[in-house]
Formats: structure tokens, C-alpha cells, sequence
């Protein structure tokens, strides 16, 4: 079977690759001549682990191809996924310009029966409506086509694994034989008995919009609570531990941090919400969890000045500013927030992240510096704080940092080292929600 693929940004790229490896022939396609171009070359505009490999692998093969021509993606594919962004508007909702675009472009070029699919996450009420666009755009013509909804579980830094041994499949779909057509897709995953669940097209829009804002939830959870076992002197880590072995709960989602970030979280919390109101009702608790992840970025800043205090004149090491490990994505990441409000206060900032530096440099302020590594960022600094928890900042040499630091202050916002240890190795030691 050959699919095209409308979009080659994260979702449409980790999912061409992947459904290439399957075995299925993948046509990506992006207006972005430059971006083709370098895809050509095996230049993967952004870091995935293991993606660019994979990409290589199966274009050479001659399963994974990029063009520029929509009408190439079109003609050859039965199933053809939109993949494009879906940025959030002033008011929080998801902006479908460049989904309906597509849509438009896709309906100039059909001659035969398709299954057009949003890959992009999308409101509830997208697929009728992009069935309505691309009927609209036929002018009459008696040219059968089916829209379905196939939304993508992929975590930044696990997408590879995420696509290939998925928790579950959605397939939203109105006609038995698209949803046949796209079961046949993942067919691989039978052998491993991956659950697909087959919906309408509207439920499988909302179970994306739902699992994200439920996830998000229980991170802001568990942050709330790291701010009341700071008050009352219990210990965050036990307390996840004591509720996640309840199996109606589970321990996923309840280690604490500076906040949620990326692509999905912030975005789809804030778009389930505005689409609640444009139905006449309130989505309380998801407004609570955003309120409170909000907080949790502003509240590390309050640890540290309580520390630092005032901040003026104060250098502080950061290492890690991704919102998460293994990526290069700087959207919505809590460091932004927290730099912001510390080089506001006058600190000076030092930072290092592995692979986000350059990334960083785009939305960070400009008066932050860039090291080359953990240690050169801490020489002569009054503090340092991690705040993301790579794996190589999870085994420094504590004894070179201390060395290297003006004053022992750490802070450590996502809970990677031992407290009594990090004590007894003389740092000021300061984590979340534990005593």
C-alpha cells in the first residue's frame, strides 16, 4: 500500500518513517523546498533519538520519499494523512488554517477514492468539517472519499517506540471500509496485540484532547502536592509512591517538577477548554491543572530567590532547558518562564542544555549565556539548578561542581539526587517536596 503524508514537522516525519519501516511506500510532502532538500540529505530539522536513522534507512530503501508535489502524494496514495501544526490562537483554541488548506489542496487533486485522515491534533467536529471543505472543493464531481480521525500518542525523546508498540491504536472512522483500510495499516501490530479502537470520528478527536488534559492533570497534582509536603514536612517521592500502587490510580505522571511544557500539554489543555465553552459549558478541573501548572514555574523562582535573595548580581548555573530529556523542543518549556523572571530580578543566567542550545537561544532572553557543558556553566556561580533531568546530569561529579561553584547552592527542580547525600557533600541542597 503507498500513503502520503501532508506535513513534515514532528508528527509527520516520525510517522512517515515509521510507517516505512513497516514495509508500506511513504510520499512525505512539505511546501518548505529547503526542508525537502535537506530531508533528501537525511537532515532531520529537529532531535528525535534513533529518527534520523530510520529515515535514512528506509528512503535509501526507496520506501520513504519527500516532494514538494502535493498532487505526487496524492495520486499514488490510497490513505493520505494531514499532518500540518495546529497553533493555538489568542483565546486558546486550535487554529485549523493549515489543516483546512491541505484539505483544500487534497480535494484539487482527487481522481479516485481516498481516505483522507487527521494525523494533527484536532477539534472535535474537524473531520465533518474538513468533510464538508473537500466536498465543497469537488464542485459535483462523483468522486467517493472518506474522512477518518487516526490521533498520534507519541511522547517527544519515545516517539520511535511509541509508534511502533503503542499503548493502544484510535481509528475514528464513519464507513466500515475506511476503518478496514486503516486497521490494515497497523496490521503489524496484531502481533504484539495492540488494542486498536474503532470510534466515530468525533469520540476518537476528543480521546486525544481527553488523555493529554488527564495526563496534565495529574502532573499539576502531584506538583500541588510537592508544595504541601514542603509545608508540612512529608516527602513527595513516598507520597507518589503510596497512591501510584493503587492501580486505579498508577504510578505514571506523579513525579514532580517545575511544571509541564511542549507541544501537547500546554496547547491541548488550553484548546479542551475553549472548546467546552464554545458548547456552553466549563471544564473546571482542567482550568484548575493549568492554573496550577503556572504557579509550579513561578514557585521555582520563589525557591531560588528565598535562597539568593535579592537575585541582583546573583549567577545561577542552569543545566537542561528542553521541557523534557531527549529533545531539542523549546515550546511552552517551564525554563522559559523561569528565566524570564530571574534575569528580571537582574540574576545572571549560565546555561547548558545537551542538544537544546541552539533551540534555546530563539526564545530565551538575550542575556543568557551558553556554556559547553555542566561544568564550564557552574565555574564562579552562587547556584545551580537542573532543571531537566537528562541522563548526564544525573551522575555528576558532585565534588568537581562544588569545587567549581562560588557558593554550594543547588537546586535540584526535578528531584535527581538524594537530599542527605547532597548534604553530607556540603551543597545547600534544595529539592521539591522533600524535607
Amino acid at each position: 500500500m503507498h500513503i502520503g503524508i501532508i506535513g513534515t514537522g514532528y508528527v509527520g516525519l516520525v510517522t512517515g518513517a515509521c510507517f516505512a519501516e513497516y514495509g508500506l511506500n511513504v510520499t512525505c510532502v512539505d511546501r518548505d523546498e529547503e526542508k525537502i532538500k535537506a530531508l533528501k540529505k537525511g537532515k532531520i530539522p529537529f532531535y528525535e533519538p534513533g529518527l534520523e536513522e530510520l529515515a535514512e534507512k528506509n528512503f535509501k530503501k526507496g520506501r520513504l520519499a519527500f516532494t514538494t508535489n502535493i498532487s505526487e502524494a496524492v495520486n499514488s496514495s490510497l490513505v493520505i494523512f494531514i499532518a500540518v501544526g495546529t497553533p493555538p490562537r489568542g483565546d486558546g483554541s486550535a487554529d485549523l488554517k493549515y489543516v483546512e488548506e491541505v484539505a483544500r489542496e487534497i480535494a484539487g487533486h482527487l481522481e479516485g477514492y481516498k481516505v483522507i485522515v487527521t494525523k494533527s491534533t484536532v477539534p472535535v467536529g474537524t473531520g465533518k468539517r474538513l468533510k464538508s471543505i473537500i466536498g465543497g472543493a469537488l464542485r459535483g464531481k462523483n468522486i467517493h472519499f472518506d474522512v477518518a480521525s487516526n490521533p498520534e500518542f507519541l511522547r517527544e525523546g519515545a516517539a520511535i517506540e511509541d509508534f511502533m508498540r503503542p499503548n493502544r491504536v484510535v481509528i475514528g472512522a464513519e464507513s466500515p471500509q475506511a476503518a478496514a483500510i486503516l486497521q490494515d495499516l497497523y496490521r503489524p501490530l496484531y502481533l504484539i496485540e495492540t488494542p486498536i479502537v474503532v470510534t466515530g470520528i468525533e469520540t476518537a478527536e476528543l480521546i486525544k484532547y481527553a488523555a493529554n488534559s488527564f495526563l496534565a492533570t495529574k502532573i499539576s497534582f502531584i506538583n500541588e502536592m510537592s508544595r504541601l509536603c514542603e509545608k508540612v514536612g512529608a516527602d513527595v517521592h513516598v507520597v507518589a509512591k503510596g497512591i501510584g500502587l493503587d492501580r486505579r490510580i498508577g504510578p505514571k505522571f506523579l513525579h514532580p517538577g517545575p511544571g509541564f511544557g511542549g507541544s501537547c500539554f500546554p496547547k491541548d489543555t488550553k484548546a479542551l477548554v475553549t472548546l467546552a465553552q464554545e458548547n456552553g459549558m466549563e471544564l473546571k478541573i482542567v482550568k484548575a491543572a493549568i492554573a496550577a501548572n503556572e504557579d509550579q514555574k513561578l514557585f521555582m523562582v520563589e525557591k531560588m530567590k528565598s535562597v539568593l535573595n535579592p537575585l541582583g548580581e546573583k549567577t545561577i548555573a542552569v543545566l537542561g532547558l528542553a521541557f523534557k530529556p531527549n529533545t531539542d523542543d523549546m515550546r511552552e518549556a517551564p525554563s522559559i518562564d523561569i528565566l524570564n523572571a530571574l534575569v528580571a530580578e537582574g540574576a545572571r543566567i549560565k546555561a547548558y542544555d545537551p542538544v537544546a542550545a541552539a533551540t534555546a537561544k530563539k526564545v530565551l532572553p538575550k542575556e543568557v549565556v551558553y556554556a559547553k557543558d555542566a561544568y564550564e556553566a557552574v565555574i564562579g556561580a552562587d547556584a545551580v539548578a537542573i532543571l531537566t533531568e537528562w541522563n548526564e546530569l544525573r551522575n555528576l561529579d558532585l565534588g568537581q561542581i562544588k569545587k567549581l561553584l562560588k557558593n554550594p547552592n543547588f537546586f535540584d527542580l526535578r528531584n535527581v539526587y538524594d537530599p542527605q547525600k547532597m548534604k553530607e557533600a556540603g551543597f545547600n541542597y534544595h529539592s521539591v517536596g522533600r524535607p
